[in-house]
């Protein structure tokens, strides 16, 4: 099912390629926020690169979070561009066991203060509990999270004698963290620190909607 996605999806890039003069380039485009291990999104970014008549990079992060015994790795890329395009790289994205989300411009219109949190799953759900806790009035519009793996690497602040290291270190490798990508809506404006204060402590990356510039 995947592949003929794909391959709908390449089809489609294509017509957009021919026509793309006849296509509305200020409404008909989407934001997309991927996430992943580093190959998977070195391999989009490249490709959105040599796409970049159709859609733009935004920005590219790679963040590393020391959490207890163990240091979590990942890598991810926000786009903007025409749907087609967007589809056939988010095809790529869940081939490849990475997250994604898509903002169309109807989300930026009907609901406030937009912001997608980036993270393991598991600082994810304390992070929207602390909100909830706060009495911040909040709604989560999508949700996504890697099916692949995400590079770990033991903490270097933990000690551990070299042997065990050796020992443990593959395990560490053959981490089962899951990744997870959420767009929230804060219903005042007031909130919104609030919520880039929990996030921070939390050490969780968020994009907000409102630094972005539209006309990307």
């Amino acid at each position: 099912m995947m592949i003929e996605d794909s391959i709908q999806a390449l089809r489609r890039a294509a017509r957009i390629s021919n026509d793309k003069d006849d296509v509305d380039t200020t409404h008909d485009k989407l934001w997309c926020i991927m996430a992943g291990n580093d190959a998977l999104i070195d391999d989009i970014a490249y490709e959105a690169i040599s796409s970049r008549d159709q859609v733009k990079i935004l920005f590219r992060e790679h963040v590393s979070l020391s959490e207890d015994k163990v240091t979590k790795k990942f890598d991810f890329i926000m786009l903007y561009g025409f749907p087609p395009i967007i589809e056939k790289f988010s095809s790529q994205c869940k081939e490849g066991g990475g997250a994604l989300i898509q903002i169309s411009p109807n989300y930026l219109g009907s609901k406030p203060n937009l912001m997608v949190l980036v993270g393991s799953e598991d600082t994810i759900r304390k992070v929207v509990s602390d909100i909830e806790k706060e009495r911040v009035q909040f709604g989560i519009l999508l949700d996504d999270q890697t099916t692949g793996y995400i590079e770990t690497d033991i903490n270097t602040k933990f000690k551990l004698p070299n042997f065990l290291k050796s020992t443990f270190a593959p395990l560490f490798k053959m981490s089962d963290v899951v990744l997870k990508t959420i767009l929230i809506s804060v219903d005042k404006h007031q909130d919104v620190d609030k919520v880039q204060e929990i996030t921070a402590s939390n050490k969780i990356f968020v994009i907000d909607f409102k630094d972005m510039d539209m006309e990307a």
